[in-house]
């Protein structure tokens, strides 16, 4: 099939490769040229583990094309994702979406022949009936269906996502012309086993809210009972499993931590709440959840504070500042809202995170290797749940006291043998600590 992606970003860029790389023509399109002409080259703007290879791969096979001429692109395709970006808007709370507009609007000048346009882009219910409506200014309804395909791929995760995902999500009008197309193209996945759920237009679009906003709950819940765990002397951990076996609930996105962060969960979950004002709804246990992950961010800082003492003038390194392992996303992470409260306090903050230098943290120390923060400071911070931090040489801690906060709990007190160190976690009893 001949396919275009319009966006380039995260979703669209690993869904036009795989796409590519099942054996379609796409055609990946962005209005800046600079990172047309690196991915030409094989330079990737985002990362994600095994995207550069298949990039490279599907290029030179003449696959997978990239180019800024998004009005060619669109005639040359029989499929249209829209895959831009929606953020939250200026007013904090809905979803921005004037660069789907923007496309919409190009879209329809530009369609010479029968096309399905689907949106790929995260958008709140109706966003569809809309894009319709301005293809429709310039083109027979005939002419095209407007369809949503909403993405679930996590950061990190992403390849084995879009190629094993649980499930399929298709939304159109039009189920009887477009539904087959979309049968065939998504083919290579379902017959692995994903199930394909053909729906309402609206339906899917509310399907990936809906979906974002109870993950986000399950997250916030097990963080509230980790918060109660250290109060009275028992083990999240041990909860966490004790729940999660059960098939109605499910282990997944019980692990206690930080707040949730990255590009989904908090701009979806407020977009959720916009959504139900403008219907007259009150999404009473979103709000909940939002306000509730916001306040995880103070706990979180005030510990520190706490286990610090007396923080002025002591060093705290933090091991990983991205919001999760696999992925170089700073958008909405945790440390961000926690570095100021200790600054105020006249801590001194390094870190060293596996993808390198972030600009957002130009005013912070910045190290080589985990090994730095673990000789240099007087409190290492386990903020990002990346592998190798799975394995610290903490054989390097000789000469002084040094106190762990370890937000992702991938050690036990147990395991530390070294007297000149001190461990905390995360929704484990107070007194679960080795000295």
């Amino acid at each position: 099939m001949k396919i275009c992606f319009i966006g380039t970003g995260y979703v669209g860029l690993v869904s036009g490769v795989l796409f590519a790389d099942f054996g379609n023509k796409v055609i990946c399109v962005d209005n800046n040229k600079k990172k047309i002409e690196n991915l030409k080259k094989g330079i990737i703007p985002i990362f994600e583990p095994g995207l550069d290879e298949l990039v490279i791969r599907n290029y030179k096979s003449k696959r997978l094309f990239f180019t800024s001429d998004i009005n060619k692109a669109i005639k040359d395709s029989d499929i249209i994702f829209i895959a831009v970006g929606t953020p939250t808007a200026k007013d904090g709370v809905s979803a921005d979406l004037k660069n789907v507009y923007a496309v919409a609007k190009i879209i329809s000048k530009n369609i010479n022949k029968y096309k399905i346009i689907i949106t790929k882009s995260t958008v709140p219910v109706c966003t569809g009936d809309e894009v319709e409506k301005i293809i429709k200014k310039n083109n027979s309804i005939s002419k095209f269906d407007v369809v949503s395909n909403p993405e679930f791929l996590r950061e990190g995760e992403a390849i084995r996502d879009f190629r094993y995902p649980d499930r399929v999500v298709v939304g159109s009008n039009n189920l009887k012309k477009t539904k087959l197309v979309l049968e065939k193209l998504y083919e290579p996945i379902t017959k692995k086993g994903a199930k394909f759920i053909a729906t309402t237009r609206r339906s899917s679009e509310l399907i990936k809210y809906a979906a974002n906003a109870f993950l986000a709950t399950k997250i916030t819940f097990i963080n509230e009972i980790a918060n109660l765990c250290e109060v009275v002397g028992s083990n999240v951990d041990d909860i966490a499993l004790g729940i999660g076996t059960d098939a109605r609930i499910g282990s997944r996105f019980l692990r206690a931590g930080p707040a949730y962060g990255g590009s989904c969960f908090p701009k979806d979950t407020k977009a959720l709440i916009k959504i139900g004002d403008k219907f007259k709804t009150d999404m009473t246990v979103v709000k909940t959840v939002i306000k509730s992950n916001e306040k995880r961010k103070s706990i979180l800082a005030d510990r520190i504070i706490e286990i610090l003492g007396k923080p002025k003038n002591k060093k705290v390194g933090f091991l990983g500042v991205t919001f999760k392992a696999n992925t170089d996303d700073m958008r909405d992470t945790q440390c961000l809202k926690i570095f100021p409260k200790l600054l105020k306090k006249g801590v001194k903050i390094s870190y060293y995170d596996p993808t390198g230098e972030k600009k957002e943290l130009k005013n912070l120390k910045y190290k080589k290797n985990s090994d730095e923060i673990l000789i240099n400071n007087d409190l290492v911070v386990i903020h990002t749940e990346w592998d190798e931090f799975r394995s610290l040489n903490f054989s390097k801690v000789k000469s002084k006291k040094l106190m762990i906060f370890d937000m992702r709990n991938l050690y036990q007190a147990s395991s530390f043998s070294n007297k000149n160190i001190i461990y905390y976690s995360i929704g484990r009893s107070l007194n679960d600590k080795k000295a």
